[in-house]
Parts: structure tokens; sequence; C-alpha cells
């Protein structure tokens, strides 16, 4: 319980200094993107070798992925059973909703939440790995197909594999399974850009978060509460549920995949539906709301699993 809430505790504080840079101007909006781009290019990639590289790899993929699998599409199935009874809202609209409702931060929140509050932060990769290779090219699809554009199958099919995060995370597998011994000149490298993931990701966050006004009228308001409640508080359930009575899963390990439930939604979400120009106001207002109630999910999670 104090190492989740120490973790939670620790990851605010340099996401709040991160947005009072950017209300004080000290960072402008090209320093954010310029983190987002050398944290998804260079230092998560790192540190996510590091991670998967000295992990139990078979362990993590025969629970995690189909529990992370699993979650995510009841959860975004859930919220589409809602949108059709209630919101009658359009296909594209629709799956926009869907994502946001299961389609979790794992890479700048999930990385340092799992690192600081259980000690490990592999668990993560199974749920990037599940989001990148199936949901992704899944829902872009969808997207594609509602909105009219025309998909090209064979981009779908290689995408997830040119993903700087898949490539590190398969790297890291490869390392796992073989145990080979990565030298120490080059592991040294990596891990020294390892060391600047987490900070890095979480002041361009934060820098994120300046300026937002999230729930304005006539602007998806209620798709937007559903898929915040269903990604804060209906997701950790489903996944503790699944967890505990199909998987079989019990202290740490629950705990630890509960959390990854309980992240907010993905900013990949909003970059998603862009081209596409579908439920984009949705789609950043989810991400805003999530970001900011995730964390009294988090400490609830801990409070009551911990």
């Amino acid at each position: 319980m104090v190492g989740v809430v120490s973790g939670i505790l620790i990851v605010s504080a340099v996401i709040a200094v991160g947005y009072c840079a950017a209300r004080m101007r000290i960072l402008g909006p090209e320093v954010q993107g310029a983190l987002t781009r050398t944290a998804f290019y260079v230092t998560n990639p790192a540190l996510l070798f590091t991670v998967v590289a000295g992990s139990d790899i078979r362990a993590a993929l025969g629970t995690d992925a189909p529990l992370a699998l699993l979650s995510a599409a009841a959860a975004g199935l859930l919220y589409c059973l809602l949108s059709f009874l209630f919101f009658r809202r359009p296909v594209a609209e629709t799956a926009v909703g869907a994502m946001a409702s299961s389609y979790a931060n794992a890479n700048n929140i999930g990385i340092p939440v799992s690192l600081y509050a259980v000690g490990t932060a592999q668990h993560v990769a199974p749920v990037l790995l599940v989001q990148i290779l199936v949901m992704a090219p899944f829902y872009l699809t969808v997207l594609g197909l509602a909105s009219g554009a025309r998909i090209s199958w064979k981009r779908l099919l290689v995408q997830p594999f040119a993903n700087p995060m898949i490539i590190a995370s398969g790297l890291g597998a490869a390392v796992a399974l073989t145990g080979w011994t990565v030298p120490d000149l080059l592991a040294r490298p990596i891990d020294m850009l390892a060391g600047g993931a987490v900070p890095m990701v979480l002041l361009a966050f934060g820098l994120s978060l300046a300026g937002k006004a999230p729930l304005q009228k006539d602007d998806g308001r209620t798709e937007t509460i559903v898929a915040t409640l269903l990604k804060v508080a209906g997701m950790p359930l489903i996944v503790w549920v699944l967890g505990r009575f199909v998987f079989g899963l019990e202290g740490q390990h629950l705990l630890a995949c509960v959390i990854m439930g309980a992240l907010p939604t993905a900013q990949n979400v909003f970059l998603f539906a862009s081209p596409y120009g579908r439920g984009m106001t949705v789609a950043r207002d989810v991400i805003l709301c999530t970001t900011v109630l995730s964390v009294g999910a988090l400490l609830v999670v801990a409070w009551l699993l911990a």
C-alpha cells in the first residue's frame, strides 16, 4: 500500500512540474513534442528492452496478455452496447469511444506507475503488445471502413512491427528467452537512456495538460463521462474479476494487473481518431478526465488489494 501511494505521489509530482512549467511559459508546446518524440523513439524503447530482458517473459505472456485482451474487449463491447442502445452514435464515433474506454496509457503512465508502485514494469510489456498488435489494427480498420477511407492491409500488418516499442520488446524477449548476457559496453548506454524515460514522459504529459477545457456542452459530454467511468472504474473491476476467478492470480501479480487496468486512456486514441476527423473531442476529453481521475482510482486499487 505504501509503495503504491508513494509511486503515485512521485509520478503526480513530476507531472505537476511539467504542468506548472507550461502555465508559467517556461516550456512551450514545441518542448512537449520534442520530449514525446524522444521518449517514443529512444528512451522508452531502451527502458522496455531492459525491463523485458530481465523478466520472466513466459509467465507474463501466459497470463497478462490474455487478461489484457479479454478485459479490453469486455470494456469496449460494453461501451458499444451503451452507444447503440442510448447514444445512437455512428460507427466511427462509437469505435473511438470504445477505444477510449479500453486503451490504457501503458507506455507514458504505466511504466513509471508500475515501476514505482510495485517495483517492476514487466507487466507493461504484455499490455503494450496486445494494444499495438491487436487493438490498434482492429480500431484503425473500423475507423477506416466507417469513414470511407481506403484500407491498406499491408500497412496495417506491417505497422506494428515498425513500432520502436514492439522492436524493443521483441529484442528484450529474445534476450530473456535465450538467457544471453548483454555485453557491458552495450548494456550501460541502454541503461543510461532508460533512466531518462520516466521523467521525460511525465514532464511531457504535464505540459500537455495545460490549457485544456473538457466536457463542453453539446460536445459529446455524455459519451465522455461514460467512457471515463468505464476506463477508471469498470475496467479495473473487470480485470480483477477475470484475474482472480479465471486466471487465479493473487497478491502482487493481481495488484499489478489491476493497476494496468486502472491506467488512464492513452494519447494514441486521439492520434488514431485525428486523421479521420471522427470522435476527436471525446477522445481528447476522455484522455484528460481519466488522467485526473485515475490517481484516485489507483489509490482505491492500492487500498483494496495491497
